[in-house]
């Protein structure tokens, strides 16, 4: 039998085996990272005992043969996450995949496969598309759980979300949940994230689209922590292991980095590694506290570098804080007025168009709009949670007069991002999904309302 034909049985026989026995040392995943194209990232955990992997694909629907792929980095370690990148691919192509442990195959319940990125530049109109996002996602493990009420929710949103066709995801910051067993140690740093990832419902899903990823506290570290998180830099490789962004930081520092699809550009910020104390001052002598930042100098000259030689129609700035809610009573940009001042000033000054920015944390989800004389508004799109407890908007906040009407959602929910129209003319629309689906929220926004349009 051909090799091709023979791997294609092997695909097709996963539906009639059990997946828990068919794994053969994978730990988790196969999970999508950054697809490009010509390129693609596959990211998996294996078992300590596994002492080879292999990765087969080919091109679907071509007469290519089954390619091969060894890996050959270091295995047998307490926590092996490892990476394939798959190069001198085609563009704008589907292809499939298998795995092979000490040579034999891990047969899935679900097909594996992605397609690369389509040259439309220069050729046709940016293509429609839509991605999803979201942040807070605790896993209980009651063992390790403060007492009382199971923090985290029904997990099945995954479910809905693996079915929501997407170009790729985006985690928005506490994408696992340290607890105080974990905060202390690099190993605990490592089984939290190897632990929570390793959840069968999440394994179609992070198989079905790309996925990307920025932190907040709860996957950094300890809650609220900031720069002086003792095991920050072992925080930093965790992540860098466990996700296949396109970059992370600069000089060792950070995870920011860049990610684009079609005419859209993502600026995917770190809110925590450069971060100073919540509890510093905001301001001295009614002058903005200098000493108090965010995203530290080198993460804000990046961006404004970034954001200025963009030339996407939208362009979303992701971090796990709200940036711009005057209500919030909790970790928002607006309390860090250095960091904040800069960020409206860089914007004005460079005459950007098409901000959005798009956050998490808050565990509700909502859209605040700030008003910019001379100049269009900005909107906070914040989606959140996915399992972790309802968090509602109180007191003052409840009424906020900064939120656009019909857009809060204290719910578990995702949202879905989607572009479209034609060029000069492009329509960004956020819709707050629940968990079995339904339409929980709706907004829109046009280019020409972010100081763009016909060009």
């Amino acid at each position: 039998m051909p090799v091709r034909k023979y791997f294609l049985l092997l695909l097709l026989i996963s539906s009639n085996l059990v997946f828990a026995q068919s794994r053969n040392g994978l730990i988790s995943g196969p999970m999508l990272g950054n697809i490009e194209l010509r390129n693609a990232k596959i990211w998996l955990e294996v078992a300590p005992s596994v002492k080879k992997v292999e990765i087969r694909y080919y091109a679907e629907g071509g007469m290519t043969e089954v390619q091969t792929q060894v890996y050959k980095g270091e295995l047998g370690k307490a926590f092996n996450p490892i990476r394939f990148e798959l190069n001198g691919l085609n563009m704008n192509t589907t292809y499939r995949y298998g795995l092979l442990m000490d040579g034999k195959p891990v047969v899935l319940p679900y097909p594996t496969k992605f397609t690369t990125k389509d040259l439309w530049q220069f050729r046709t109109p940016a293509p429609d598309f839509s991605f999803l996002a979201g942040s807070c996602a605790y896993f209980n493990e009651p063992v390790y759980d403060r007492p009382g009420k199971p923090y985290g929710g029904d997990s099945s949103i995954f479910e809905t979300m693996a079915n929501t066709p997407a170009a790729f995801h985006l985690w928005l910051g506490d994408n696992w949940y340290t607890r105080e067993v974990d905060y202390f140690t690099a190993w605990g740093l490592n089984y939290r994230a190897s632990r929570d990832r390793s959840l069968p419902i999440l394994q179609r899903f992070l198989g079905s689209m790309p996925q990307y990823a920025i932190w907040d506290d709860h996957d950094f570290g300890p809650n609220d922590a900031n720069s002086s998180y003792i095991l920050k830099d072992e925080s930093k490789k965790v992540f860098d292991n466990y996700w296949c962004n396109p970059s992370s930081g600069e000089d060792g520092k950070g995870i920011y980095t860049k990610v684009s699809y079609s005419d859209v550009d993502v600026f995917m910020l770190d809110d925590r590694f450069f971060r100073s104390a919540d509890d510093m001052p905001d301001s001295i002598d009614g002058q903005p506290n200098l000493s108090k930042q965010m995203y530290g100098g080198m993460q804000m000259h990046w961006l404004e570098n970034a954001l200025t030689t963009s030339h996407a129609t939208f362009k979303i700035i992701a971090t796990g804080s709200q940036v711009l809610n005057p209500m919030s009573p909790f970790d928002c940009v607006q309390h860090f007025p250095a960091d904040y001042s800069y960020l409206m000033e860089m914007l004005a000054r460079n005459k950007i168009k098409g901000v959005l920015f798009l956050t998490g944390d808050r565990h509700h989800s909502e859209i605040i709009r700030q008003e910019r004389p001379g100049t269009y508004p900005l909107y906070d799109i914040t989606a959140s949670p996915y399992t972790s407890g309802i968090g509602k908007a109180r007191d003052k906040e409840a009424d906020n007069p900064a939120r656009v009407p019909g857009t809060l959602v204290e719910a578990q929910n995702f949202a879905r991002i989607s572009v479209s129209g034609k060029r000069g003319e492009r329509v960004l629309k956020v819709v707050f999904t629940g968990i079995r689906g339904a339409a929980l929220g709706q907004w829109s926004v046009e280019e020409k309302e972010l100081g763009g349009g016909e060009r």
